[in-house]
């Protein structure tokens, strides 16, 4: 058990079509094949999405799905357990189970109320990706136009990072501007993270991070976990390749250090997984790097730099 993905969608999908097996059903993460593929952490994202806000609230959308995951952990709890230390993780370990940490895609279901932040961790949300493709009551999220792109957070969104610090939340940037990026770096007296992103000098997307965001997100002892989407991997390819991902993960680690790289799949939420095909793919891609890196800095990537953001972050 050494896996620890920082981001899939699985919640959504499950929420949606509850009569969908949690267990084995046909999607690119469920238990069976985090249990036979060496899950030590998987990071569940309540996604919000805007086709779900054209009839409902965010913040209801929000329940709904962690309505659904708590059944889940609790019609699986013989194989699952939710996580809100890394000391739950050990604890799991030891004992043969899975875990689970809760996060949130899109702050919007704040909507300006620092209130529910409290209550998400409450929740126990540990994470948050402070925007999606939309603007919320927080920031901006990343744009092709350059002006746009470098607009910074709003005071709101500076108060959340200041919050979320003091609870001990993970800030993801993923999806955020660049001029918001900047203002997380500034703000943040904890480690950062952007859970599902990747190089930008290898591939041109405004989804990735340039290399001195690489090195800022390095520097501040955070974690870029590697997105399995073939339009961040590289321009124009018909699907995701081991190589790819490869390329993403030795030049990352040129620019932000060893100490600064994981995974972030973004199963369940992307269109095509191209060869790693679902959670199983991660057995071929780690056998892969050991012509790249070191079995020390396998382990890393694989689990101890995320590992130890969040003991920097929760402080337990």
């Amino acid at each position: 058990m050494r896996i620890v993905d920082m981001h899939c969608d699985t919640l959504i999908e499950g929420w949606r079509k509850p009569e969908r097996s949690f267990y084995d059903g046909e999607t690119s993460i469920n238990l069976k094949l985090l249990k036979e593929h060496d899950s030590l952490v998987q990071f569940f994202a309540m996604y919000l999405s805007r086709q779900e806000m054209e009839t409902m609230d965010a913040y209801d959308i929000l329940k709904g799905i962690y309505a659904y995951y708590q059944t889940q952990m609790e019609l699986h709890k013989d194989k699952i357990r939710p996580v809100y230390s890394v000391e739950d993780i050990k604890k799991n370990q030891e004992a043969g189970l899975l875990s689970s940490l809760l996060t949130v895609e899109d702050g919007v279901f704040l909507d300006g109320k620092i209130q529910r932040l409290q209550e998400a961790y409450d929740m126990g949300i540990r994470l948050i990706t402070l925007t999606w493709n939309f603007e919320n009551s927080l920031g901006f999220p990343c744009r092709d136009d350059h002006e746009e792109h470098m607009r910074g957070l709003k005071p709101f969104g500076i108060e959340v990072v200041e919050k979320m610090n003091e609870l001990g939340m993970i800030i993801d940037v993923s999806h955020l501007s660049e001029g918001g990026f900047y203002d997380v770096a500034k703000y943040s007296k904890k480690p950062f993270v952007a859970s599902h992103s990747c190089a930008r000098a290898l591939c041109n997307h405004r989804r990735n991070l340039t290399d001195d965001q690489l090195k800022t997100l390095g520097n501040a002892g955070g974690v870029v976990g590697i997105n399995f989407e073939r339009s961040f991997l590289k321009e124009g390819s018909e699907h995701a390749t081991f190589d790819q991902i490869i390329q993403h993960l030795e030049y990352m680690k040129d620019k932000a250090g060893i100490d600064a790289i994981g995974f972030g799949s973004d199963f369940d939420g992307i269109e095509d997984n191209g060869e790693v095909v679902n959670y199983g793919g991660f057995d071929q891609l780690i056998e892969r790097l050991e012509g790249h890196f070191t079995y020390d800095e396998i382990d890393k990537i694989t689990h101890l730099n995320a590992l130890r953001v969040m003991k920097d972050v929760f402080g337990k």
